[in-house]
């Protein structure tokens, strides 16, 4: 059976110059472990580092991909209060009209980022079927696709806990192609501009939904982990600013 052919839309105009502008600001960063990447299309799993994860993600991923993205805040009606929520949780009160402000200000630019850079978007409703879906296709299209599942919680000096849906992927994947997926765990540290691959995770044929969700899960937070204490060390940037900075030793 023939892969279905992905139509890849042009970036608007508007898109192209910001992100030369990124481009050009942003530290170059080296791919390391690209050798544990099967040939064939993966999902990537990765540790958000606030506004890294994406960035770095659309600049340097080693591959044609396209990333989850929250589809809030690709919507000019849901972009503000979504900001204004999720990049500001601990808003102190003399600053909160500051920051709606601000949400409402950064509006036209995420909007404009987000629906020109290769996404798929993603919600917590019954569209949640749309992403998987959408997903299935561009992996039989052959192209990759990047999720950043960490949410508010326990951390463990590296990740916080994940968001296990998007483990739900290889069910759809393997209903429609009889093929079953690998998961590859990506741990990206910008203080020392790198983005690491671990050894991938195939999904199992034989897991129900719910055992695989917190299989892959696992396996992805723990891989991510002991990518990150591989290295020499160095400040980890994790899903929320700390208090204090946190650092991985080298053991």
């Amino acid at each position: 059976m023939a892969k279905k052919r992905e139509q890849r839309r042009k970036p608007s105009l508007r898109y192209r110059f910001v992100k030369a502008l990124i481009r050009f600001f942003y530290p170059r960063t080296r791919c390391v472990g690209t050798e544990n990447i099967p040939e064939e299309p993966v999902v990537f799993v990765g540790n958000h580092c606030r506004a890294h994860g994406p960035i770095v993600c659309e600049l340097y991923m080693p591959r044609e991909r396209y990333t989850w993205c929250r589809g809030e805040v690709m919507d000019r009606k849901t972009a503000p209060g979504y900001m204004y929520e999720d990049f500001w949780p601990n808003k102190r009160k003399g600053t909160r009209w500051l920051l709606h402000l601000l949400s409402y200000l950064l509006t036209p630019l995420a909007v404009l980022v987000f629906n020109n850079a290769d996404t798929v978007p993603v919600y917590r409703d019954a569209r949640l079927l749309d992403t998987l879906r959408r997903t299935v296709d561009l992996l039989e299209a052959g192209k990759s696709i990047v999720i950043f599942p960490e949410r508010d919680g326990e951390n463990n000096g590296v990740v916080n806990e994940f968001l296990d849906g998007f483990a739900d992927v290889a069910q759809f994947y393997r209903k429609r192609t009889g093929k079953d997926v690998c998961f590859v765990p990506t741990y990206l540290a910008p203080k020392l501009r790198l983005i690491c691959f671990g050894e991938p995770l195939r999904s199992d044929p034989d897991a129900s939904m719910r055992a695989e969700r917190a299989r892959v899960s696992a396996a992805m937070s723990e891989r991510i982990t002991a990518l990150a204490r591989a290295l020499p060390p160095h400040e980890v940037v994790t899903y929320r600013k700390p208090p204090r900075k946190q650092r991985v030793m080298d053991r």
